[in-house]
Parts: C-alpha cells; sequence; structure tokens
C-alpha cells in the first residue's frame, strides 16, 4: 500500500513543517492523547534545521541588548539537555579573548558571565584566564593588546539528529511522520481549517486527510502555506554562513568565540565532528529560501575575521572541506541591522489552525509547548505531560563529536531514506566534514542503499549524480561566486 494510502481518513491533529520546530510539537503531541500526522515537504530538518550554527547555547549576546528572558529561558533550556539527551548535546568550552582598548572590556565580561552562571543554575562555570594563561589554552592568538580571556561553557549538537530523535521518538509513542510529502493546500468548511491537501513527491500521489486541528511550523515557509487564514507575521529571513575546515589546518582544543574586527558582530570556531567550524554571517536573505548559498563576501569575511584573531593559521578558502548556508525564520521586528533582529517565536490563531515560527534550536520545546497549549483550547483531548516530563526515553546511541564513518552511515540507512544526500548531509554529516564531499564512501554507502533499499544499478548512478550535482552547487567553497 502507498504511503498516504496507509494514513487513516482523519487525524486529530496534522503538523505541517518537520524542522525543530515541527518535530518537537510532534513529539509532544504524540504523547499527549491524540492522534497526529507530521507532513515535511522534502526531507526532515532540510531546511533551516540542517544549517544551523550547531551551538545549543544560552545567548550571551542577548543580555546585551536586554532581552534577559530570552537568555534565561535558552540557559534553562540548554541545561535540560544536557541533562536529558547527554549523547546528543555535549558541553563546550568557550574562550572569549579580550584586548586593551577594545570593547567589550574585561568588566563588562565578567559582570555578563555571572549573570549566565545565575541564570543556569549549576554554579560558577566561567573564569578569567590572564593573557599568559590564555595563550597556552588557545595557542596562536593575536598577542598584541592581549589582556586575557574569559571562560565559559555552553554547549553542541547535531541538529539534524536532534531533529530526527525527536520525530523518531514521537513515532514511537503513536505518532505518524512523513518526509517527502508537502500539504498543497489547507482545506476549509464553514470558515475553520479542517484538513489538508497531501501530495508525496516521490510518487505524485495525492489525496486529502480531515484534520481536527492544523499546525503550521514550517519556519522560514510558514507564511506561503497555500490556503491559510490570514495573520501570519511578516518575516525576515537572514543568512547565516559558514566554513568547515580540517582540524589539522585549525586545530582548536576548545571553542573560541570573538568579534569581528570590521563590525563587531560575534564569531566563532570550534571542533564539530572531526572538523573545525567557522561561522557564523547574519544577512538578509532575497534569494531562493530553499537554495541558500554562501556568498564569497561571506566567506571573506569568516576569513578575515579567523586571521584577525589567529593571524599564524594562515587559511585560505581553498583550505576548507565545505561550505553552508541556512536561512533563519526571524519575525520582522523593524530593528536597523539583522543582528538585532529579537530571536523570540510569533503564534497566530483562528478556528482549527495554529500557527509559529521564529524561534531559536535551543528553545525549541518551549516554542513547541506553547502552540500545543494554544491547540489544547481547540482539541480537548490534547492533555500535554508535565513539564518536567523528559523528552526521550530511550538509551542515549548518538554522538555529535565523531568523525562520520561507514559504519554509521549503514546503521541509518532505514531512516526514512529516500536519496543519497539524505544520508550524507543529514542522517551524517560525512558530505560536509569529510574530503572531497565524502567521495569515497559514495559506492559503499549506494552498495548499502542495494542491500537495504533495493535500489538497483540505475537508481543508484541517478543518486550519486544527483548527490554531487547537489554538492557542488550548495556545498563547494570552491564555487563560490
Amino acid at each position: 500500500m502507498s504511503r498516504l494510502g496507509a494514513l487513516p481518513a482523519k487525524v486529530d491533529l496534522l503538523v505541517v513543517g518537520g524542522g525543530i520546530t515541527g518535530a518537537g510539537i510532534f513529539r509532544e503531541a504524540a504523547r499527549a492523547g491524540v492522534s497526529v500526522l507530521l507532513v515535511e515537504a522534502r526531507d526532515y530538518a532540510s531546511g533551516t534545521s540542517s544549517w544551523s550554527s550547531k551551538l545549543v547555547h544560552g545567548g550571551l549576546r542577548y543580555l546585551k541588548t536586554g532581552e534577559w528572558r530570552l537568555t534565561a529561558e535558552s540557559v534553562h533550556e540548554r541545561e535540560r539537555l544536557l541533562r536529558e539527551a547527554p549523547d546528543l548535546v555535549r558541553p563546550l568550552d568557550f574562550v572569549m579573548p579580550l584586548y586593551r582598548g577594545i570593547k567589550p572590556g574585561k568588566t563588562t565580561m565578567r559582570l555578563g558571565l555571572w549573570l549566565y552562571d545565575r541564570f543556569s543554575r549549576g554554579g560558577a562555570r566561567s573564569r578569567f584566564l590572564p593573557a599568559t594563561d590564555a595563550s597556552a589554552v588557545q595557542p596562536g592568538l593575536r598577542a598584541e593588546r592581549l589582556l586575557g580571556a574569559v571562560r565559559y561553557q555552553d554547549a553542541y549538537t547535531d541538529d539534524c539528529r536532534l531533529v530526527w530523535r525527536l520525530i523518531d521518538q514521537g513515532q514511537r509513542d503513536g505518532g505518524r511522520a512523513l518526509n517527502y510529502v508537502a500539504a498543497e493546500q489547507l482545506l476549509q468548511a464553514r470558515d475553520r481549517v479542517c484538513g489538508a491537501a497531501l501530495r508525496d513527491a516521490e510518487t505524485g500521489e495525492s489525496r486529502e486527510i480531515e484534520a481536527g486541528l492544523v499546525i503550521n511550523a514550517a519556519g522560514v515557509w510558514a507564511d506561503t502555506l497555500p490556503g491559510q487564514p490570514a495573520g501570519a507575521p511578516r518575516l525576515r529571513p537572514l543568512r547565516g554562513s559558514h566554513l568547515l575546515f580540517p582540524q589539522a589546518r585549525l586545530p582548536l582544543p576548545q571553542a573560541v568565540g570573538w568579534l569581528h574586527p570590521r563590525d563587531r558582530r560575534p564569531v566563532f570556531a570550534y571542533p564539530w565532528q572531526g572538523a573545525t567550524l567557522l561561522g557564523t554571517t547574519d544577512l538578509d536573505h532575497r534569494e531562493d529560501l530553499w537554495s541558500p548559498r554562501m556568498q564569497r563576501a561571506e566567506a571573506d569575511y569568516l576569513l578575515e575575521a579567523l586571521d584577525w584573531l589567529l593571524p599564524s593559521a594562515g587559511l585560505v578558502l581553498t583550505d576548507a572541506l565545505s561550505s553552508y548556508a541556512g536561512v533563519r525564520p526571524v519575525v520582522d521586528d523593524g530593528a536597523d541591522k539583522p543582528s538585532a533582529a529579537s530571536r523570540e517565536s510569533a503564534q497566530w490563531a483562528s478556528p482549527g489552525f495554529i500557527g509559529v515560527t521564529g524561534g531559536k534550536l535551543t528553545t525549541f520545546r518551549v516554542t513547541a509547548r506553547q502552540a500545543l497549549r494554544a491547540a489544547a483550547q481547540q482539541l480537548p483531548a490534547l492533555r500535554l505531560a508535565a513539564d518536567s516530563a523528559p523528552l526521550f526515553d530511550r538509551p542515549a546511541q548518538e554522538s555529535p563529536g565523531e568523525t562520520p564513518d561507514l559504519a554509521q552511515i549503514r546503521a541509518r540507512v532505514g531512516e526514512q531514506v529516500f536519496h543519497l544526500d539524505d544520508l550524507l548531509l543529514r542522517r551524517s554529516r560525512a558530505g560536509l566534514v569529510l574530503p572531497e564531499a565524502a567521495e569515497a564512501l559514495i559506492e559503499p554507502t549506494l552498495a548499502a542503499c542495494q542491500t537495504q533499499l533495493g535500489w538497483d544499478a540505475e537508481r543508484c548512478a541517478a543518486e550519486a549524480g544527483r548527490y554531487r550535482d547537489y554538492w557542488r552547487r550548495q556545498h563547494d567553497p570552491r564555487g563560490l561566486a
């Protein structure tokens, strides 16, 4: 039977969007006493949630803009994820060098980090390092006017694996999730949203499904869902771009954060999955939302920042393993500069419908529960678990710090994989962190797909071509214009 044909005629809740927010809503709803279906037009996390900075952080910079509640909330969620998913979310030590005559100064940073520590309720984790200690902890720092550094702690993850874990947990609790299935049109009857017309992108099959309530969690695409009621906020899509380097070319014992010498925006670099990640930019994105691409000016901007802080590194763009860019679903609050725009979420509602967008990776659970509390007003059978209930109920089996290998990839072939790029760019991140787009793993990966998914030789050849073409267009740093 087809995937759409196997669905019931009606579900209590239909979630549109398989990024971190939709996955969080799906996971919480699946244990809330209602039938729930999640649909994602492409692959899970293939939009914003696969191309984030991978940081689970409190947002130290939000203290500067007076967003204390957001900072406190983010720190609380960071600590919760560290406790509940220690395999997927891991502590990350940061060093932030300070320089004489350049803001922020020592007093400002120590005060900000004192507040940061208080929000975490975990005792003092930050401290000041004098210049000699800072240079010992992070070799190669610019020595001129080096005052010292502050050391503090945040966390990191693999954003795609976090999304998949939420979806997998929701399915274990009775929910249904389908990737490569688009909600092409919302259905309305008697001035109420009552379902959606769905289309399977892999087979072309279409059908309608009734729903007691539809939640639009499509992120940066939230204002484009056909047939939805009015009320969606105006979005300001912001592009964040990153470079990944071999660790041998940019060895870092921990994360380093600093302010760009040109415009004082935060930038960072840290070890991730056997590579070193450098990011990020924050620019208005006016191109195609589905195909964000790092621009050469962004790469130059990041390399300029790196050259200023670690002048002996001597990195150039051709040293990079890959590049990637994602578009953040930021609600337009009229801020002059992109980096000043708030990362708060937004929500709107009408009969049979809830919309949610904005927010950030770290606070996805808060955003999801806010949406479901609004949904419960229309679906009385929806009974949210206690806020203290853990997100996951199975043992840890992940590691966001490991370099991807063939055994890892083979183990993930069955995770609703439809294309080779699903495996090499999302179920694993091999195509980002291994040399030459993980070319050495393509043929053995396809052999696993032949065995486990039944792909024939023609399908394997097509998938290899699709993957290589996509990687060249989206991730090849040598092709940046």
